[in-house]
């Protein structure tokens, strides 16, 4: 597979694990923060909508849909960077990949709040602690870190799969020890 096309596919599913853990986290710091489960997201529509749309708590198109969708682009726009990173400096263990996707998150903060005018940043801070919106950048790191992983563990499958030496049963049933026991 082109490379190119391998990282835009790698991605397409680490941006999604990271939007996915950060919206969690998202909607329970907000809910530690005394606000609505849903104002983070709703205010990440204030690019379009105002500052307002912080203040709407409701599940709806104009908001939360705009939102969600805002989120999860940059999600995938911080994504890519982070693989290339990942396809330039392989192999890597958990730890340093989680490292690496903490650095990648430090880097969206930075840019998000340093760089970019104020009607395109977040949103967030109109919302949550600056506890919280650290908190996020964490979640965002531990989605972009787990994305990679199971893009990985994908990875490794298909390996031994072309291999000849993977074939699915052992993990399917649960037993993970004969199945590494088979390749080595």
């Amino acid at each position: 597979m082109d490379p190119w096309l391998r990282i835009g596919l790698s991605a397409r599913v680490t941006g999604t694990v990271a939007s996915l853990a950060s919206t969690a986290a998202l909607g329970l710091l907000a809910k530690g923060d005394g606000k609505g489960v849903l104002q983070p997201i709703n205010a990440t529509s204030h690019w379009l909508h105002g500052d307002d749309g912080a203040k709407h708590g409701e599940l709806d198109v104009e908001h939360t849909a705009i939102g969600f969708g805002t989120h999860k682009a940059s999600a995938l726009f911080w994504a890519l960077p982070f693989e290339v990173w990942l396809a330039a400096r392989p192999p890597r263990s958990p730890f340093e990949l989680l490292r690496d996707a903490c650095a990648m998150s430090a880097i969206a903060a930075a840019v998000d709040y340093g760089a970019t005018p104020k009607r395109f940043t977040p949103g967030w801070e109109l919302v949550l602690s600056k506890r919280s919106l650290l908190a996020t950048y964490g979640a965002l790191a531990l989605g972009l870190a787990g994305g990679a992983m199971l893009i990985a563990a994908g990875s490794v499958r298909t390996k031994e799969k072309d291999r000849g030496r993977y074939n699915g049963s052992a993990l399917r049933q649960g037993d993970l020890g004969s199945y590494l026991c088979r390749l080595s």
